[in-house]
């Protein structure tokens, strides 16, 4: 199984979970969750049975207490989580709405995980064969950018390989808008990239084949595109095609991205040639199923890290929806063999 080291934000989700009406007010109710993309994915990997590292940075705090406790209780391991002495760590309230899509309030200005020192992370972090996963919110600033460049570089000289969910936020962009110069800069860095349609037209400008094609000239070697519940498409240097994920009724949406994503890095952990995987359509078919229903696993559960699935639940969530674990990979089942 390949060390999958995922970086960047782990923040505190509070969940609109209701309203309560006092006098003249109707007042929400949040519920605190742990989340942040890159550590929603690392427990979906972790939950999974992969070996999952998570490196990023939250305060001394009772909210980073809780972040490091999570993440170790869902089998993260946070040897590479800092503790700074004084920021304080990130904030995010969730809305949703009654299809259970999301709108994100977030409080992270000068937060603990935008403070990151790579330096505190030795070489050993990366091993031969492994994978890195990376996602947009640490290119916000350019001080994180620049930390964010070098683990980059790091992993690449080390023979990770480098997976990149694009995962845009606008709103915690000073411009109010993602800078696609930087943004498109990593992309074409990255073997793996993840975007959702919006994210892809964004960042194409509207001219999607011409840039997909580019992003493929460029070195990139996978690129997957999702559409909410509608087909996961993926283009490859082999060619291209599309997944349709199982269709689920959702409850809250926060985690289905990265219970997506993570899935995939599961299956890539799993695989001995996790390269060659991502230019074999066969391979993709069977990986994009498997985390199609990672996906809709999460999307019907509230809050991040409880709703991804283990091994057991994806089994489960296979079964009812008429697909048995005998149409995998054999390695990504085995411990339940």
């Amino acid at each position: 199984m390949k060390k999958i080291l995922c970086f960047g934000e782990a923040l505190i989700d509070f969940l609109n979970t209701g309203k309560a009406s006092q006098g003249p007010l109707a007042l929400n109710d949040f519920r605190q969750y742990p989340g942040g993309a890159p550590a929603n994915a690392a427990v979906a990997v972790a939950g999974l049975g992969g070996r999952a590292f998570f490196a990023g940075q939250v305060g001394q705090d009772p909210f980073g207490d809780f972040l490091q406790q999570a993440l170790q209780a869902y089998g993260v391991d946070t040897r590479y989580l800092c503790r700074h002495p004084s920021a304080k760590t990130a904030l995010a309230f969730v809305m949703l709405d009654g299809a259970g899509e999301r709108s994100f309030s977030f409080y992270r200005q000068d937060s603990a995980d935008l403070l990151f020192d790579a330096t505190s992370m030795g070489d050993d972090c990366f091993e031969a064969g492994g994978i890195l996963h990376i996602c947009s919110n640490t290119l916000t600033t350019e001080a994180i950018a620049k930390t964010t460049q070098d683990l980059v570089a790091r992993a690449k000289t080390a023979g990770n390989l480098v997976s990149f969910d694009v995962n845009l936020r606008h709103n915690l962009w000073a411009s109010g808008q993602a800078d696609r110069q930087r943004v498109n800069a990593l992309v074409q860095q990255a073997d793996m990239v993840k975007f959702s349609k919006e994210e892809l037209d964004y960042l194409s400008q509207g001219k999607t084949r011409q840039y997909l094609d580019h992003c493929l000239a460029k070195g990139c070697q996978l690129l997957l595109v999702t559409d909410g519940p509608g087909a996961i498409q993926y283009h490859c240097r082999a060619g291209s095609g599309e997944v349709s994920p199982p269709k689920v009724q959702a409850v809250d949406t926060t985690a289905g991205g990265d219970a997506f994503i993570g899935g995939v890095l599961y299956a890539l952990g799993c695989l001995e040639d996790s390269v060659a995987a991502l230019n074999d359509p066969k391979q993709l078919e069977s990986i994009l199923t498997l985390a199609s229903h990672c996906g809709a696993h999460a999307v019907m559960r509230p809050g991040a890290f409880p709703a991804l699935p283990d091994l057991p639940g994806l089994a489960a969530q296979l079964n009812e929806h008429g697909l048995a674990t005998e149409q995998f990979h054999p390695a990504f089942f085995r411990s339940l063999v």
